[in-house]
């Protein structure tokens, strides 16, 4: 062998001599690893974590005095999952935030890779997105959704703050890294129809009436997955509605999980995590990890999910109810 190219290699006499000339090629010998790549099940590191949406309104309502939107891109709150560096991510593959908008300002247009979807909390009329040119008005308990490469913006020419939920599969883009944005070249997005129906907006009002249309679980509760995979593949959304003293269980799982309060109070538990939530809080179900909602009165949950990435992967795994 020529070993011209090599010669603290050719010298090594043992072990110990040759895996400092492996590690100076970046190799390194898979019975010498660091640390384990493969285990027996999945340890995340991102934890359970819960948000309130009474103190993340009394930030932005703060801020809102100090940055509008002529700076910001968007004025909002992302809610990261304090793990190691990560600054960003709620769950590993998404991202969830609060924004506000004051009367008459807009936030302006632009589009991108990433899958977004708004879950509104509170608004006044005269609060609109444009989406792709189509005007959506955006009411109360409205998911309107913003599909990969969609132009957006966000008006509100009405007299009242309007508040709203994001939530994104942008950290499943930066691990995939096709990352793609580009504001809008005029800065705002002319509106071009105006449709009653669209498959981007689906109402509360809408989904509480199909939800009364599903037969219940045993524990009374009722879930409803939203038609928007078509326009959204990497994430599912869902409404779920809880009776008075109901609960939702779901085992451990490899989906990672964000929920949204539409409506209703209660206590959940998620992992080894005890919290009692209220409406518009939110609050992440890590991959692999139990959890336990329980409401006090009628509750709406909203939910988005990576279980379709999971899915199409092969990747998606349930723990059964006789190993809980």
């Amino acid at each position: 062998m020529n070993d011209r190219h090599a010669p603290d290699l050719a010298a090594a006499t043992s072990l110990d001599e040759l895996y400092p000339a492996l590690a100076a090629r970046c190799l390194t010998a898979g019975w010498h690893k660091a640390r384990p790549s493969l285990w027996p099940s999945p340890r995340g590191a991102f934890h359970p974590r819960h948000w309130r949406y009474s103190e993340a309104r009394l930030a932005m309502d703060l801020a809102g005095e100090w940055i509008g939107t002529e700076l910001a891109e968007r004025r909002n709150l992302l809610t990261f999952n304090p793990v190691g560096d990560n600054d960003y991510a709620t769950a590993r593959t998404l991202v969830s935030a609060y924004q506000m908008i004051k009367p008459d300002e807009h936030a302006r247009a632009h589009r991108h890779t990433p899958n977004a979807l708004r879950v509104v909390l509170d608004a006044g009329p005269g609060l609109y997105t444009v989406v792709d040119g189509a005007r959506l008005p955006m009411c109360r308990g409205d998911v309107l959704l913003t599909p990969n490469w969609t132009w957006h913006s966000h008006y509100n020419e009405g007299p009242d703050r309007a508040y709203w939920i994001d939530m994104l599969d942008v950290p499943l883009v930066h691990l995939l890294e096709p990352m793609f944005f580009e504001p809008h070249p005029d800065e705002y997005q002319p509106t071009t129809s105006t449709p009653e129906v669209s498959p981007y907006r689906f109402t509360q009002a809408e989904a509480e009436a199909r939800l009364a249309l599903l037969p219940p679980r045993a524990d009374g509760s009722r879930t409803l997955v939203l038609d928007s995979q078509t326009h959204m593949p990497t994430m599912e959304l869902s409404f779920s509605s809880l009776c008075a003293g109901g609960a939702l269980a779901l085992p451990r799982s490899t989906v990672n999980r964000i929920f949204a309060v539409s409506e209703g109070e209660g206590r959940a538990q998620i992992g080894e995590l005890s919290f009692e939530w209220a409406r518009g809080d939110l609050f992440v179900v890590p991959s692999w990890t139990a959890c336990r909602i329980e409401a006090r009165g009628a509750t709406l949950l909203f939910q988005a999910s990576d279980e379709p990435v999971l899915r199409a992967l092969g990747f998606h795994r349930e723990e059964s109810a006789a190993n809980t």
